[in-house]
């Protein structure tokens, strides 16, 4: 199976920046998407970012986007994504998922996910 791992997740100032890491391993293909969800207390889960596997073609959630930024090192099958200004409603669990690309439009999609990481707490202070 898919074996992903977070990494990078802690407590942070408001207006400060942070990294998260996702490692992917024991994949048997290579064309996959990758994305980041987050979920905070007593709300639902939500795609924040996402990228595409072969172009690099990005997704941004509304209210992260100049933010947020995600990124890819498709050889290594590292993910990232890199927290700037954070606000204390970043505050999340947050989740590294990965699936095979089904359609060119899947990796934008929340409900195309197959695989996912533990997760990482961010907790932003104000």
């Amino acid at each position: 199976q898919v074996r992903l791992v977070e990494s990078g997740g802690g407590l942070v100032q408001a207006g400060g920046s942070l990294r998260l890491s996702c490692a992917a391993s024991e994949l048997t293909f290579s064309n996959y998407n990758m994305g980041w969800f987050r979920q905070a207390p007593g709300k639902e889960r939500e795609l924040v970012a996402a990228i595409r596997w072969n172009d690099g073609s990005t997704w941004y959630l509304d209210s992260v986007k100049g933010r947020l930024t995600i990124s890819r090192d498709n050889a290594k099958k590292m993910g990232y994504l890199q927290m700037n200004s954070v606000k204390p409603e970043d505050t999340a669990v947050y989740y590294c998922a990965a699936s095979p690309s089904y359609t060119a439009t899947a990796y934008m999609n929340p409900r195309m996910y197959d695989y996912w990481g533990q997760g990482t707490q961010v907790t932003v202070s104000s």
